[in-house]
């Protein structure tokens, strides 16, 4: 006959992923937490996330630098390499403007107010911002730009070029479909109990967004400057225009097309992605107080039968 308290000890040990109403849960915790930061807390933590969002742009663009394989195979690879970012994010812990979006969340619930709230994601996208900067000058410094006959450099020219040209619409549209799947990945995150499992609930959905050519503004904080300080080398500009196959009209890859073509548009889009579609979505399926209180006696129930 086997221990009983050895089978209910077995039978208390949880490997299962939480539920879609757990994760609510957790996120909603977490944007109270979030939100009662200090400024010094948020604002480095927010450096952070700029670099090692910084970091994962770098990877991407030197993978797929000299690659010769099909573009949508190339894309997939660019995109799986970039989530390194994501991963040094949630892992690491850091004040993600983007991720941050889900604390919408605790605002619609009333446990945060509108001032803590805007205070997190003003504070946090300026963080942003410093640490992307700062991985631009590091990463000028190291001279990865010449590798490969400055086709490293090139590849970063080429796809900052791209982004300062993107129509207005374009780039919203862009902006909102990247956010709602960054926020998703973080959203899959809270499902999982280890280390493990936040790995591989981050690598598709960032992956996604980055093969099929969304935007991320904090991403485009590294990869544009990185452009901009790059297309005073002609070495570099030589090698993108070999790589393209044509002469190169980087007439917008400037701060102004930066700030105005691509952030403005992508950031508000980014907006939209995550609060809208993600955030308020589950805060209205999962926690608002009579569906909280219906899912709690659901679980309940389901727990003590177990």
């Amino acid at each position: 006959m086997p221990d009983k308290n050895i089978t209910k000890a077995v039978k208390g040990v949880d490997i299962d992923a939480y539920s879609p109403p757990q994760i609510a849960d957790r996120i909603d915790k977490v944007a109270l937490a979030k939100a009662r930061l200090s400024f010094a807390q948020t604002f480095i933590l927010g450096i952070l996330a700029g670099v090692y969002i910084g970091i994962g742009a770098q990877f991407a663009t030197l993978v797929i630098s000299d690659s010769t394989l099909h573009f949508g195979l190339t894309s997939v690879i660019g995109g799986i390499v970039f989530s390194l970012g994501l991963m040094l994010v949630v892992i690491g812990g850091a004040e993600l403007f983007t991720g941050n979006c889900l604390i919408i969340m605790g605002y619609v619930g009333k446990r945060i107010t509108t001032r803590e709230m805007l205070n997190n994601w003003t504070v946090s996208f300026l963080g942003n911002f410093v640490g992307s900067l700062t991985m631009v000058c590091w990463m000028y410094k190291t001279h990865q730009f010449e590798f490969f006959h400055h086709m490293v450099g090139g590849k970063a020219l080429l796809i900052a070029n791209a982004k300062v040209n993107l129509s207005f619409q374009s780039a919203l549209s862009r902006g909102v479909l990247c956010n709602a799947m960054v926020c998703l990945a973080v959203w899959l995150c809270f499902s999982g109990r280890s280390v493990a499992d936040k790995i591989l609930s981050i690598i598709f959905p960032i992956g996604g967004f980055v093969a099929s050519g969304f935007e991320h503004c904090v991403a485009n904080m590294y990869f544009i400057p990185m452009g901009i300080v790059l297309k005073k080398n002609p070495e570099v500009v030589a090698a993108a225009e070999k790589m393209s196959g044509k002469a190169l009209d980087l007439s917008h890859l400037n701060w102004k097309g930066f700030f105005v073509n691509n952030l403005f548009p992508v950031t508000l889009g980014n907006i939209v992605g995550g609060v809208i579609l993600v955030g308020i979505v589950f805060w209205f399926v999962y926690l608002r107080p009579h569906i909280s209180l219906s899912l709690n006696v659901k679980q309940d129930f389901f727990r003590e039968n177990k």
